[in-house]
């Protein structure tokens, strides 16, 4: 298999190391660092046209390749492998991912995107509520242009969907605390907007002034124009602080996570929910806003581990009640309620060793191009 990257970081480069390392395929990878997206998407299938002629000569049976490139103008560019099949993995879309306030989306951006997926043979994403999403809003956004609507060649991508969740490391298990300490609470997401950190921030502020006793730690990458609500935290709850920031190695990331009680996501989207899946593994309780990718990869827990009403503004108020609710729990020595290993059951089916297996048969069945297997 080739497989192209041109956002080798993050949850890209965690799919594409994990599957590989438990594959009983053969990889070749052509990757670029994870460092100015848009000019990744434009120069990527030039660069990657470039590098493929210096590789030794050998036969790929399928390619594979992000969202982030333009998978129809490196198969232009390289005539020789057009006849190879491609899967073209959604992690995240340029359509409907969540504008910056202020900031207009580039709609050249979400084109590509089409059109990379015209130019694959299967089109694989990460949870069905992206797929449905995306579908949609490409419907409705290709009915606003003025004239050569291409919503054909939109309709004929529907028998070519498959949804693919990624897998996640072996967790870490840390015997679970019952000694009335403080609730460790986890937040671990991109210091961005769209995670909407400040709904976070609210709402613990809140479950302290209700007398919770909280521990917190905030992960994630952050950037130069982080939204300033982090460090007006860190100012304010510095002695509430177990974990801060961005942790480089792997190891210290995943210690973090056996270290948590409970995992929340404020996220205003989300495609899959990697964080939380590999947090509620190692052991962390999930509390989760009932919207998004949410309720379909974490069906198995009910109703406890969501709050809100799936309306993003009065999730401050019901994530802080939540939040008292648990540390009154933990407190009582029954945050799970008797079944501690609940969430590291429900997440295994997501670790490599089961999802390689069926990523690995899925790619052989678009390498063989019998599509009878996939409609089942």
């Amino acid at each position: 298999m080739l497989a192209l990257e041109p956002y080798y970081g993050g949850s890209h480069r965690a799919f594409l190391d994990g599957w590989r390392d438990h594959s009983r395929h053969r990889w070749t990878l052509l990757t670029l660092p994870a460092y100015k997206w848009k000019w990744r998407m434009r120069h990527a299938p030039v660069t990657f046209a470039e590098r493929w002629r210096d590789l030794p000569a050998q036969r790929w049976d399928v390619l594979l390749a992000s969202d982030m490139l333009d998978l129809a103008t490196f198969r232009g560019l390289v005539p020789l492998l057009a006849a190879v099949p491609a899967v073209l993995y959604f992690h995240e879309n340029q359509l409907t991912y969540p504008v910056r306030r202020g900031h207009e989306g580039d709609g050249h951006f979400a084109f590509t995107n089409l059109t990379s997926a015209l130019a694959a043979r299967e089109l694989w994403f990460n949870s069905a509520f992206h797929r449905d999403e995306l579908m949609a809003a490409w419907d409705g956004w290709l009915r606003r242009f003025p004239d050569h609507q291409p919503l054909g060649s939109l309709a004929g991508l529907a028998s070519r969907l498959r949804v693919e969740p990624p897998g996640i490391a072996e967790p870490w298990a840390l015997e679970r605390r019952s000694d009335g300490s403080p609730l460790r609470v986890l937040w671990a997401a991109r210091w961005e907007h769209d995670k909407a950190p400040e709904t976070f921030f609210a709402g613990v502020e809140a479950a302290l002034d209700a007398g919770a006793d909280l521990e917190l730690s905030v992960l994630g990458e952050s950037f130069r124009d982080q939204p300033p609500v982090f460090e007006q935290a860190r100012q304010r709850w510095g002695g509430r602080i177990r974990h801060w920031g961005w942790l480089e190695e792997r190891e210290a990331y995943q210690r973090a996570l056996a270290e948590a009680d409970v995992f929340v996501s404020t996220a205003r989207h989300e495609f899959f929910g990697l964080s939380a899946v590999e947090a509620v593994a190692a052991g962390a309780f999930p509390l989760l806003p009932r919207r998004l990718a949410y309720p379909e990869v974490f069906a198995d827990f009910g109703a406890d581990s969501f709050y809100g009403s799936g309306i993003p503004e009065d999730e401050g108020e019901r994530l802080a009640q939540r939040l008292v609710e648990l540390e009154g729990r933990h407190r009582g020595g029954s945050l799970w309620q008797g079944d501690r290993d609940r969430g590291r059951r429900a997440m295994a089916r997501y670790s490599w060793s089961n999802r390689a297996p069926a990523l690995d048969r899925a790619l052989e069945v678009v390498a063989d191009g019998s599509y009878e297997d996939l409609k089942r």
